[in-house]
């Protein structure tokens, strides 16, 4: 094979390659940034105490209520729990609350700016919809939202 036929066919394969790669992370809504340098934990302590204002069902099959549950994440200063209560209303969240359970002055302080920064970032949104990766500063914080979000999927079912 001539080397110009060997270069058209590599990068002809390389092109399906990348397009192939491509097209799997095509429609996501919202892809979480890195995170510094450590990646959330999937070990969830969850606080199930569901208690449903209005028992109707909503948008997506979701029950209107008041829904919380725990999220664990890695910090360099170990694991870390964030405390999450969504209200929802057809299938919409309507509020949120974050109870922050900090271990350390560090803590204490990006999970103090993720809970005054959250707010705006998932009010108003569909349940589906929030996935968040950095909230006013705070990114760790995030991986622990998001597990606590998926929990509360499951409550409000």
């Amino acid at each position: 094979m001539k080397p110009s036929v060997r270069k058209s066919v590599f990068v002809g394969i390389a092109g399906l390659s990348l397009a192939g790669t491509v097209a799997g992370c095509a429609p996501s809504a919202q892809q979480p940034a890195a995170q510094e340098t450590q990646s959330p934990e999937s070990s969830a302590t969850t606080a199930p105490s569901a208690s449903s204002t209005a028992l109707a069902s909503s948008g997506a099959g979701y029950k209107d209520g008041t829904y919380k549950a725990d999220g664990t994440y890695k910090s360099p200063n170990g694991t870390e729990t964030v405390g999450v209560q969504l209200t929802l209303a057809n299938g919409t969240v309507s509020a949120v609350e974050i109870t922050e359970h900090p271990s350390n002055p560090n803590t204490r302080k990006f999970q103090g700016q993720f809970a005054s920064g959250i707010a705006d970032q998932v009010v108003g949104k569909s349940l589906d919809e929030i996935k968040v990766s950095k909230v006013a500063g705070s990114s760790l914080t995030s991986g622990g939202f998001n597990q606590a979000v998926e929990e509360i999927k499951t409550q409000a079912l």
